[in-house]
């Protein structure tokens, strides 16, 4: 067997807290260079260079989300193919993968660089943040395809369980983001577009560190043979990843829905709405890493045909998830205003509180209802890791229902405040579907047998 980490033996806790821990901590660094961003281009440039970072966060965030719902799925079939024991599978997986994420790549690219007009117009962009706010999108969307190699790489690490690998790729990345942002904004003064190059050049970085392990780990060395499509194997792979990529759209599409509500309200909120917006990813932080561990020990259980081990490893996934949403939660509480100031500068004082006021109310309304998001996550996790990627497809739809629902709703009446039940609600009503799927998709994977007493694979 390769020396690679399997999760099909030991305790469940364990290995999810040793699997997510390094994933975890890269993607506090990759947090921790998105917040620099946030606060220098906030600083540096203006409260006007924030806001229209803001107007397009989630267009941006629905191109990432394409890309890496189709790596995830890539990465729960390696991950299903490393439990069978299958290696020439995993290598297989790895090269087919490699060639659908080279043309999700440019794909992705050519699409938004043509269509980044009509979507600034779409989302309703106040005219004085759109130079900004094109400039920003046309900068980051030119380095993606750095982006998608970095998740590709990162996706088939993980399904053999390697989360070190990322961690190191997202610290290096970390570092040469912050210093570079400082160089291309306070130094050359490239303004918003020096943030986007800025960022682009540490994902290829990162990229690169993920790359250099691949060649290293005889596992996943795949040449020619595993680069030419077959149609069959190309197929299974978008069936997986695509509901996740639909998913994620959706979520996106609701999130440009409250966005383009949100446009509407004025600079100051919406720079406040921005600086929260930005903390999103520090909460939601834990809960990703959790997912990708779960993800993988699923799926790997599931290959070798272990319920068991995978509902032990469910339980151990809830505890853990709400505990750590718990800390998180009262941190920000009780922190939260000081940090959301970082983000916040303009000559005018009355600007900088109403936006600190609402970028504070904003983070306690989503701090409080944290635990359920973690939960989601968890059980989205779950049935991804056991090839069930179209019910999360669907908690997609819920969510979009939900977030759009409510938007316009505050669009109508005109409540600048209501806007933050949107995100909200869209977690309760995803969470509740992907639990109970979960337990109907697990039971009816693993039927209890009902005369030996115990559970066999059903075919």
């Amino acid at each position: 067997m390769p020396k690679i980490q399997t999760m099909t033996q030991g305790r469940p806790l364990r290995l999810l807290i040793a699997f997510a821990l390094p994933l975890m901590l890269g993607n506090i660094f990759q947090q921790l260079y998105t917040v620099v961003d946030t606060a220098i281009v906030g600083r540096g440039v203006g409260l006007d260079a924030l806001a229209a970072l803001g107007t397009v966060d989630w267009m941006n965030w629905m191109v990432l989300g394409i890309a890496t719902g189709f790596t995830q799925g890539f990465s729960v079939r390696i991950a299903q193919k490393f439990g069978e024991g299958d290696w020439d599978g995993v290598r297989f997986v790895a090269g087919q993968s490699a060639v659908l994420s080279f043309g999700i790549a440019l794909l992705c690219t050519a699409l938004i660089q043509l269509g980044l007009p009509l979507f600034l117009v779409l989302l309703r962009i106040p005219q004085e943040l759109r130079a900004l706010a094109s400039l920003y999108t046309r900068v980051l969307m030119a380095g993606f395809p750095l982006v998608v190699l970095y998740n590709y790489c990162s996706a088939i690490l993980r399904g053999i369980g390697d989360g070190k690998t990322p961690l190191l790729a997202m610290i290096v990345a970390a570092f040469t983001n912050i210093i570079l942002d400082g160089v291309t904004v306070f130094v050359l003064r490239w303004g918003i577009a020096g943030a986007a190059a800025a960022t682009v050049f540490a994902q290829g970085v990162s990229a690169v560190v993920c790359i250099l392990k691949i060649r290293r780990t005889p596992l996943l060395r795949f040449g020619k043979q595993q680069l030419r499509m077959d149609m069959e194997v190309c197929t299974g792979l978008v069936g997986l990843g695509a509901p996740i990529s639909v998913k994620n759209i959706l979520v996106a599409l609701g999130g440009m829905t409250i966005q383009t509500i949100v446009n509407g309200f004025g600079t100051s909120f919406i720079a406040g709405f921005t600086a929260t917006n930005k903390l999103y990813g520090v909460l939601e932080t834990a809960a990703l890493s959790y997912g990708y561990a779960v993800t993988t020990y699923v799926g790997q259980n599931y290959g070798a045909k272990q319920p068991e081990r995978i509902r032990k490893g469910m339980r151990a996934a809830t505890v853990l998830s709400l505990l750590t949403s718990v800390v998180i939660a009262a941190v920000m509480i009780v922190f939260g205003r000081p940090i959301t100031m970082l983000f916040i500068s303009a000559d005018d004082p009355n600007l900088v509180a109403a936006a600190g006021d609402t970028a504070y109310l904003y983070l306690v309304f989503m701090s409080v209802s944290l635990p359920v998001l973690y939960v989601m996550y968890a059980y989205q996790a779950a049935l991804q890791g056991m090839g069930r990627t179209v019910i999360p497809m669907f908690s997609g739809c819920v969510q979009l229902a939900l977030r759009v629902g409510l938007a316009l709703i505050v669009g109508w009446t005109g409540y600048e405040m209501g806007i933050f039940g949107a995100e909200v609600a869209a977690w309760y009503g995803a969470a509740v579907i992907l639990v109970v799927s979960y337990f109907r998709c697990i039971r009816k994977a693993f039927p209890k047998d009902a005369t030996a007493g115990h559970l066999n694979p059903a075919t």
